[in-house]
């Protein structure tokens, strides 16, 4: 008996073994794969067509042909795809670093539009993309599909993907359309999650205006809690690191960059314990970051936090591509439909239809009624940036895919026609609009918003450059002067110009003299702490001042 139990713990042993050791195979191969792609992408970088999305798909779906012929046709995936690993590990990265690099004063200076255009809009696409489903689908008889279904599968498809268009758009030449591409895409994704998960949470099998007044109040408070929590939780780390090393000569740049990442991880994990949308709330966690924590930390930090968050955020992107391209030839899902192929591509072709449809059904009446609103021509959107608009729109990605995946599969498999079909639909248009609409996309925004021959000035690495009403350079600044104990040598120096020879709108007004006079004494930041000798506010500036005579200097300012 003694020798059945050995051979029995053997056994086991051996099978955990082996399947340790294929984890670590696959681990191997695909960080093998990561770095093709950023090679590849390096090398191509230059190129007319490619960017690190396609770069990441291709290698991806190449992956998975030779991975599927080597198994004799079983599997072409070296992992399982999890929408809990997507949501839960790559996605707060990408997100975080997103409101971190933001254009803090474009992205509010629009923000009336970006909403406009990231949450109205979702909702009209929403709309569309739904009833466009329900009407076609279910005359094709693709199976049992329920209300909640077709309200999923909008969300799913109103999910949008601008990363080709944001990689070939520069932010200083167009910083208007930059900033309405990228602040719709953070803002459209997390009203589609919030879509979604309200669709969950909700029996729609019987809708009446009981049910459609609470999803609403459900999906409004949804967003003000979730930006809420994403504040507070940037304010607790500003607060906490001004505390901690305020005045003090040595500083810990481990420590500092360790608070900064946990707190912005928390803060995406509170969100969904509390069943909100953590996209909204990490988002808004890095813009208050950067606008609070980032001048209280010494510039080792700022150096370390800024290329460190960028570098996870590219890492998960590339990641989540070439996954993606491996997955999308998973034999299962195939299998089930192999039978129908027909009903498969007439779905994948009606879903990119209303896809197309939905977005040119928003952008171009809601960029009409934003014109309304402006009053100077360089702040309206004409035809060629809406175009441009509605083309970075039409791509599909991780999000879409994830969401599918949490709707129609369970752990990641399937055995029923409609949920398979609404599946391989799935990766054929993401596939398709990433790879097509992604390779179209450079030469035709090089055409749209041609490149100014104009040089630019450089501008710090550090510090935000100054900007005008119409985001170009402003000249013939004078020469700073401090004096010892100025305590708010910043900004009289350069907050106050700055915006007393720019003015802005009421609102905009308001908050800054507020969050001049407030939120910056206590939550620290640039310009108004005290200077106390090697704080990392005394070190901002003094970095700030040889910045500026250098660039007088080496460009003749006057």
């Amino acid at each position: 008996m003694a020798f059945g139990l050995l051979n029995t713990v053997l056994e086991k042993s051996e099978t955990l073994l082996g399947s340790d050791h294929a984890s670590v195979v696959s681990m191997n191969l695909f960080v093998a794969l990561l770095c093709a792609c950023i090679v590849l992408g390096h090398l191509l970088e230059e190129t007319r067509w490619m960017n690190e999305s396609i770069t990441a798909l291709i290698i991806g779906s190449c992956t998975g042909i030779v991975i599927l012929l080597i198994s004799g046709g079983k599997s072409s995936r070296i992992l399982v795809f999890s929408e809990d690993l997507f949501f839960i590990y790559l996605l707060p990265p990408i997100i975080f670093n997103a409101g971190f690099q933001v254009k803090k004063k474009q992205f509010f200076r629009n923000f009336m539009t970006i909403m406009l255009f990231g949450a109205i809009g979702t909702l009209i696409s929403f709309a569309i993309i739904s009833l466009g489903a329900m009407h076609f689908f279910e005359k094709m008889n693709i199976g049992d599909l329920t209300i909640s279904d077709y309200l999923a599968i909008g969300a799913i498809f109103s999910a949008t993907d601008s990363v080709c268009t944001l990689q070939v758009l520069n932010k200083d030449e167009t910083p208007l359309l930059y900033s309405l591409v990228f602040g719709e895409g953070v803002v459209n994704d997390a009203t589609s999650v919030v879509l979604f998960n309200a669709i969950q949470r909700f029996d729609l099998t019987h809708i009446n205006s009981t049910i459609v007044l609470e999803f609403a109040g459900n999906f409004f408070s949804l967003f003000i809690l979730s930006t809420a929590l994403g504040v507070a939780a940037g304010l607790l780390s500003a607060f906490t690191i001004k505390k901690l090393y305020f005045g003090k000569i040595k500083h810990s740049t481990d420590r500092e960059v360790a608070l900064m990442m946990l707190i912005a991880y928390l803060s995406y994990m509170l969100a969904e314990l509390f069943h909100l949308s953590s996209i909204l709330t990490v988002f808004f966690c890095g813009i208050t970051m950067s606008h609070y924590t980032w001048h209280n930390v010494t510039d080792k930090s700022k150096v370390t936090t800024k290329h460190t968050f960028a570098a996870l955020s590219f890492l998960a992107e590339i990641f989540i591509f070439l996954y993606v391209g491996m997955d999308a030839l998973d034999i299962e899902k195939w299998d089930v439909v192999r039978n129908s192929p027909g009903q498969s591509i007439g779905v994948s072709a009606i879903l990119l239809g209303l896809i197309l449809l939905g977005r040119a059904a928003f952008v171009f009446p809601l960029s009409f009624l934003s014109n309304l609103t402006k009053s100077s021509p360089d702040e309206k959107i004409d035809w060629k940036k809406q175009v441009t608009i509605w083309w970075a729109g039409l791509m599909r990605g991780a999000v879409s895919m994830a969401l599918a995946y949490n709707q129609f599969t369970t752990s990641g498999h399937t055995k029923l026609l409609g949920n398979a079909i609404m599946i391989t639909s799935t990766i054929t248009v993401v596939l398709f609009s990433t790879v097509v609409f992604g390779l179209l996309t450079k030469p035709l925004v090089k055409h749209l918003q041609p490149p100014s021959k104009k040089p630019s000035t450089p501008t710090s690495s550090f510090h935000e450059p100054l900007l005008n009403g119409d985001g170009s350079y402003i000249e013939n600044h004078e020469p700073l002067h401090r004096t010892q104990g100025q305590s708010d040598y910043i900004l009289e120096q350069i907050t106050l110009r700055l915006f007393l020879s720019t003015p802005s709108r009421a609102i905009h007004h308001y908050w800054r003299s507020f969050d001049n006079a407030v939120m910056r004494r206590i939550f620290g930041g640039r310009g108004v702490s005290e200077v106390v000798p090697g704080s990392p506010i005394d070190t901002s500036v003094r970095q700030l001042w040889t910045e500026d005579v250098e660039n007088k200097e080496q460009y003749a300012e006057p």
